[in-house]
């Protein structure tokens, strides 16, 4: 047992709320506001390194010369997430109030349970608590009188930020970044336990670097209901910030473009590509874009996208071109659509799970049926994140991270995991976008992570200890 692991842990929640400047419309959905819960974590380690305020403070006080001798605590860890059940959750049977209060009833609950079982490196200690789950959700379900399950998605996302606030506890205690700190000399089992016999010998220091990348280029969400040039304002914010898609990529420097399609109307989503296409050209005429196309589960079948294809060659092959990858087609379900396969898209472009990926056997069986990647999600968990991110480089899977309009320290996240990755080539962050209020607090700390220029995020100052990012002012 690594003497660098957790020895005692102390969890708090919290949560705020903000209103979106403009609505966001993706898979026949329209949001516009986001719940954001925080959770701050203290931990100390075995030889006695603490981050945050002393865990157990009710514990009788110590002498003066205990005190002197004890080393002075970190800034506590720190974790945030939007709790973006729209996407997590679509289910019309259960509104939205109610699934908000069940993914946050959910949180509740799993911090009591990470506080009874608090002991061991960060990896080890998600790992045991996510065994758990079933049984916790399964009593809140009972709870809230619900007549379906709560998804696994919803599972996930309510337990994100507690593991984000304990990996960045974890890192903040030893004076590192957690992601230097996932090798053998820390981790007590090999990738073997989480991962199956092929993982044997392997530890996640194999697939994620201890210093982050430079600077990566920034996917830009162009969603349903976006204006792509001037004549197509309706309803302008008036706040200041770009009102089309024209404007965002003249004030940002943009490169990469991630286009919401409707994924049940082939003439619209065909058009669709093409006004992004020649909306970039007509401000960037001398710049190469890169797409990713999202129709959020809403194609009927592998035929759709084939059509979608086909017909957008023969219309703009030049738009084709520029298409990085395809994002998550069909129904999230694989297993209740055996008949949604992907073989024949993915022999002609990368196609990548999304909300089909929840944990290793999705991930088997989305390959089964054609998938040829991987979308990488801080919402969905950073352990469940370092773990699939280990398995596609090791697959030679196609690797991606996207965002879920993280806002504040939640972008950081997601950027220091894209990051640390050396196969993911860009990050996604649309909370400038449709929520810069969410932002508001960490702008000046962070220059170029919420103000973007040149179409890039100067990750390299997510270099800091724990996750990277601090909450402290400079």
């Amino acid at each position: 047992m690594p003497v660098t692991d957790i020895a005692s842990l102390d969890l708090k929640l919290s949560r705020e709320s903000y209103r979106y400047r403009v609505p966001i419309k993706f898979g026949g959905r329209v949001v516009t506001d986001a719940t954001v819960l925080n959770v701050e974590a203290s931990c100390e380690t075995r030889a006695g390194h603490r981050a945050g305020s002393p865990v157990g403070s009710a514990a009788a006080p110590k002498s003066s010369d205990q005190a002197a001798s004890e080393r002075s605590p970190a800034e506590g860890g720190f974790g945030s997430m939007p709790l973006g059940v729209a996407w997590a959750w679509p289910d019309p049977n259960v509104n939205d109030d109610q699934r908000l209060a069940v993914v946050c009833r959910l949180t509740e609950q799993f911090i009591a349970d990470f506080l009874a079982d608090p002991t061991g490196h960060p990896l080890e200690i998600c790992h045991r608590q996510s065994l758990r789950r079933p049984a916790i959700v399964a009593a809140v379900a009972r709870e809230a009188g619900l007549a379906t399950p709560i998804p696994e998605l919803a599972v996930l996302l309510a337990a994100s930020p507690i593991e984000a606030a304990i990996f960045d506890a974890h890192g903040k205690a030893l004076g590192q970044s957690c992601f230097a700190l996932l090798g053998k000399d820390y981790v007590s089992e090999d990738l073997s336990a989480y991962l199956g016999d092929d993982y044997r010998g392997l530890y996640l220091d194999r697939f994620v670097t201890a210093v982050p990348k430079a600077a990566m280029p920034l996917y830009h969400l162009v969603g349903a209901l976006d204006p792509l040039s001037d004549g197509e304002v309706t309803s302008p914010a008036a706040d200041g910030l770009p009102e089309t898609l024209e404007q965002w990529i003249v004030r940002d420097g943009l490169t990469h473009l991630k286009i919401k399609l409707g994924g049940d109307d082939l003439d619209w989503d065909v058009h669709r590509v093409i006004g992004v296409y020649e909306a970039a050209g007509r401000v960037a005429a001398d710049r190469r874009f890169a797409f990713s196309l999202d129709f959020n589960e809403r194609c009927q079948s592998e035929d759709y996208v084939l059509e979608f294809l086909d017909r957008l060659t023969s219309q703009r092959a030049a738009a084709v071109e520029s298409i990085e990858y395809i994002e998550q087609p069909t129904h999230r379900d694989l297993a209740a659509h055996p008949e949604n396969t992907m073989h024949r898209v993915a022999a002609r472009l990368p196609v990548v799970i999304d909300e089909s990926l929840v944990d290793l056997a999705s991930l088997r069986l989305a390959v089964a049926q054609g998938y040829s990647g991987v979308a990488l999600k801080a919402c969905k968990g950073h352990a469940e994140a370092l773990l699939m991110a280990a398995v596609a480089q090791h697959e030679n899977l196609y690797l991606c991270v996207q965002d879920l309009t993280c806002i504040g320290a939640s972008l950081l996240h997601s950027a220091s995991l894209a990051a640390h990755i050396p196969a993911v080539v860009a990050i996604e962050s649309n909370g400038r976008q449709y929520c810069p209020a969410g932002n508001a607090a960490w702008v000046g700390r962070y220059p170029g992570m919420f103000d973007v220029s040149d179409g890039v995020l100067p990750t390299a100052g997510l270099d800091g200890p724990g996750l990277g990012y601090s909450r402290l002012a400079d």
